[in-house]
């Protein structure tokens, strides 16, 4: 069966649509600041055309990212998983957004409750060991909800805390803190999550560890992460 092209009735090329999205997604840039980007590079469109491109194809995108990384993960083992929540603010009022970061620091999982008790940590839980697995260990800081979730689900005994343990989660924290500084603020929880969601995804994507290593290879990862993104949503 022929796959259908989610770009058929675009006049856009999807060459500038992908540009467009990874530059709103990755960086920390406005709507504006893409279309002046683009402008730049002789392409002329509307900050709104930037905004719907990504709401209509950066979750699609994001799908399509994540399907692919979920299956290698799943064959291989789970090691350890790091997990922490954030605070976000959603017309003023305190939302947590709790996320999944795996040993070498892939965000597995993002996920926006109204609440930090026992449900709303046993739903991440499950969401997330639903898709990836089970890990042989789960690093946490000190919050009861944890331990009362993991408990439910069976793997108290693989829980470790530690004041400096969970900084892997911690530090993945800041590339979307930049990118939430960009957007000035979310109105909506459905919102927040979209884009928790697709950033990511987007950051699994294209991060190399580039401190970590060489140039030569970090100039080839770069490349191959550019050439896979540029096959997203093909037909």
């Amino acid at each position: 069966m022929t796959k259908r092209d989610p770009f058929k009735y675009f006049k856009t090329s999807p060459e500038i649509i992908r540009l467009a999205v990874m530059l709103y997604v990755r960086f920390p840039l406005s709507l504006r600041n893409v279309e002046d980007l683009l402008h730049e590079r002789g392409i002329d469109i509307s900050h709104e055309s930037v905004r719907f491109w990504w709401q209509r194809f950066g979750p699609m995108f994001a799908s399509e990212i994540r399907r692919k990384r979920a299956e290698r993960l799943r064959s291989g083992p789970q090691w350890q998983w790091h997990l922490d929540e954030m605070f976000v603010k959603i017309n003023g009022e305190r939302h947590y957004l709790w996320r999944a970061v795996d040993h070498e620091g892939e965000v597995l999982e993002s996920f926006v409750t109204k609440a930090r008790d026992k449900k709303a940590a046993l739903k991440f839980l499950k969401k997330t060991m639903k898709r990836y697995g089970r890990p042989h260990v789960f690093v946490t800081d000190k919050l009861r909800s944890y331990g009362a979730a993991l408990k439910e689900v069976g793997a108290v005994d693989r829980r470790e805390t530690g004041r400096w343990l969970n900084n892997r989660a911690e530090n993945s924290h800041l590339p979307f803190r930049r990118r939430e500084r960009a957007m000035q603020r979310f109105r909506r929880m459905r919102s927040l999550q979209m884009f928790a969601s697709v950033h990511a995804s987007v950051f699994n994507h294209f991060n190399s560890e580039r401190s970590f290593s060489p140039r030569a290879n970090f100039k080839k990862n770069r490349a191959a992460a550019l050439a896979e993104w540029r096959q997203l949503g093909a037909a």
